[in-house]
């Protein structure tokens, strides 16, 4: 069973999607209709953009769901999937790819969320960390002693969490962690504190998009991000959907069901391979690949 993946933020690079514009007509006239429907130029910043440029929300969101739901569609009768998953922002682009909803549909929904997300880190300043080489519960156990709003964010692979919250909150929580035995605990680059409470103003606006946004019974099951299960059932994933901006990536049990439920075969579809070294981390001999055209 071939299992299809959808890399999240932090995956953009300056040039993403230029090949595929340049060498299918089918994606060149989906990334101008993708101009088109969020009122501004996103190829060109995709294609020319700065790193800078390329690091706002609301660009970055659309500009990864674009690469990988673009290139998908451009793959044809090669794209087969049994199952489909998203990391985080992901999640967008796996239910365009198996049918839930259409590539319009999805695009605004993506850019309505980026803004939604954009707004509230705004509000209140906040981050994100990694923490590298402790057991999962570990990091929970000290999270929940922290005086202020820290929480587990992206459960990524075993070994590797990333922590959301307050600035103080996680860099006292990074302190704790190191003094606790933490290989790294690395401040992210990041907006805000994404899958954490202070998302719950976005989470919100978002909630009214999705009402009002068409959801189909899809080709295959997405596993997603809030329960790490299969999913067909359009009004579940709608109400899971809501929830994964406010609740954690289970990334790690996602990959672990995948392969409990008969996977075997991933392949990532969109900018970089990170998902691919993720499943590498839970099965070293687990077969991964990048789609290409």
């Amino acid at each position: 069973m071939k299992a299809y993946v959808f890399p999240g933020q932090g995956a953009q690079f300056s040039g993403m999607g230029k090949e595929l514009y340049d060498n299918s007509p089918k994606a060149k006239e989906l990334f101008e209709k993708a101009n088109q429907l969020l009122g501004f130029d996103i190829t060109k910043i995709m294609f020319e953009g700065t790193d800078e440029e390329l690091k706002q929300t609301k660009v970055t969101q659309p500009a990864i769901f674009l690469h990988s739901t673009i290139l998908a569609a451009v793959l044809g009768d090669d794209f087969k999937p049994d199952m489909v998953a998203g990391h985080s922002l992901g999640e967008l682009s796996a239910l365009v790819a198996n049918g839930t909803l259409s590539f319009e549909d999805g695009l605004m929904l993506v850019y309505k969320r980026a803004l939604a997300m954009q707004k509230a880190c705004e509000a209140e300043p906040s981050t994100m960390a990694a923490i590298l080489g402790l057991e999962d519960e570990v990091v929970e156990q000290i999270c929940a002693t922290i005086d202020g709003i820290v929480v587990p964010a992206n459960y990524n692979c075993p070994g590797q969490l990333v922590i959301s919250g307050a600035i103080p909150a996680v860099e006292e929580a990074c302190t704790k962690l190191t003094e606790a035995g933490a290989k790294r605990a690395l401040i992210l680059q990041v907006g805000g504190a994404f899958h954490s409470p202070l998302m719950e103003p976005a989470r919100e606006e978002l909630a009214a998009a999705i009402e009002a946004t068409t959801f189909n019974v899809p080709t295959c099951p997405v596993y997603q991000n809030v329960n790490a299960k299969g999913v067909t059932d359009p009004e579940e994933i709608k109400k899971n959907l809501v929830a994964q901006l406010t609740a954690p990536v289970k990334w790690t049990q996602i990959m672990q069901q995948m392969i409990a439920d008969g996977a075997t075969e991933v392949v990532e579809v969109g900018p970089g391979k990170v998902l691919q070294g993720l499943f590498k981390k839970v099965d070293r001999a687990f077969p991964v690949s990048s789609a290409e055209i």
